[in-house]
């Protein structure tokens, strides 16, 4: 399932590369190539910022949890919520020791869906990258895959089969560089609206963040918000109520703008049917299945619509 994702996503740089006149396996190799320059230049110019900005952050969450923990009691006091019970809930939901182990146990959960969270990272980056070197030999020889998999069905079916590889692939294809770019987007923006307010320490860590949970369709951005306003509302004063409007202006922006312009043309998937699929999607593969089982969903509605739903209107027509 990956590696036809990768491939789909992938295959019109390589059908740029093919049309300048090489060969088809060395557009795959040169593609593939451009991308891993393109990613170790952005690691090397980025990276170390990133990852000392989010080791700050993780260094300084015992006192942000302190400080929400205290603003909390002093807001319940304030409105006159002044019983015994109350505040030790408080104290209890917020302390560090449970929030570390809620924490832990909901990624636990949600990324593996195992109790063994070490061996599903490993498995997962092995999997990615089999399913990387799989969607490069499905490139470099699609053709005979194609016919390969044609040859399973009657003959008569050849020609409507084969057909239907293009808009499939374009499809998936279009839903994941759609996605790719509405989140590089959306992560920039909240790196420089974060900068902006204040929070430039952990601007960069925190755009990240929300740009690669932005990838997975409706939870993502709320995911990728928590962070953010997190360390806003530890700081103090007006600045969380200005994260917030951040982020909603953002959320706006991309669903109503970028999501439509960069992402719905691709789909072309009722916005519920999306949302079936990044549920099933986690169920089955958890955070790897909500990003790509929503592709393979626009796919299967262009073989619905091809196969199913225009031969059966044009035989209404011709009945009528």
């Amino acid at each position: 399932m990956i590696a036809i994702v990768i491939a789909s996503t992938l295959s019109p740089l390589v059908k740029s590369v093919e049309n300048i006149g090489v060969p088809r396996w060395f557009s795959v190799i040169s593609v593939y190539l451009m991308l891993i320059l393109v990613l170790t230049g952005i690691g090397l110019l980025l990276g170390p910022t990133i990852v000392a900005q989010l080791q700050l952050l993780l260094e300084k969450l015992p006192l942000y949890i302190e400080t929400l923990n205290k603003q909390i009691q002093l807001f319940m006091t304030e409105k006159g919520f002044t019983e015994p019970d109350i505040l030790d809930f408080i104290n209890q939901q917020f302390n560090l020791q449970s929030v570390i182990s809620w924490t832990f146990k909901s990624s636990q959960k949600l990324l593996i869906g195992v109790s063994d969270i070490t061996r599903g990272i490993v498995g997962g980056v092995l999997n990615v990258f089999l399913a990387i070197l799989l969607s490069g030999y499905m490139l470099s020889g699609s053709q005979k895959l194609i016919n390969g998999i044609v040859s399973l069905f009657p003959v008569r079916w050849n020609d409507q089969l084969k057909a239907q590889v293009i808009p499939v692939s374009q499809r998936m294809g279009g839903y994941i560089q759609g996605r790719l770019l509405v989140s590089f987007i959306l992560g920039l923006a909240v790196s420089l609206g974060l900068k902006f307010l204040g929070i430039g320490e952990f601007a960069l860590g925190l755009g990240t963040i929300a740009g690669i949970t932005n990838l997975i369709p409706f939870f993502g951005p709320v995911l990728g918000s928590i962070p953010a306003l997190i360390v806003a509302v530890a700081q103090g004063g007006w600045l969380f109520l200005w994260v917030l409007l951040l982020f909603l202006i953002i959320q706006n922006l991309e669903t109503y703008v970028l999501d439509p312009l960069l992402v719905g043309s691709s789909v072309n998937v009722p916005p519920l049917y999306q949302l079936l699929a990044v549920l099933s999607g986690v169920q089955l593969l958890g955070i790897l299945g909500a990003l790509i089982l929503p592709p393979w969903v626009a796919g299967a509605g262009v073989l619905l619509q091809n196969l199913y739903l225009i031969p059966k209107l044009e035989a209404e027509k011709e009945n009528s």
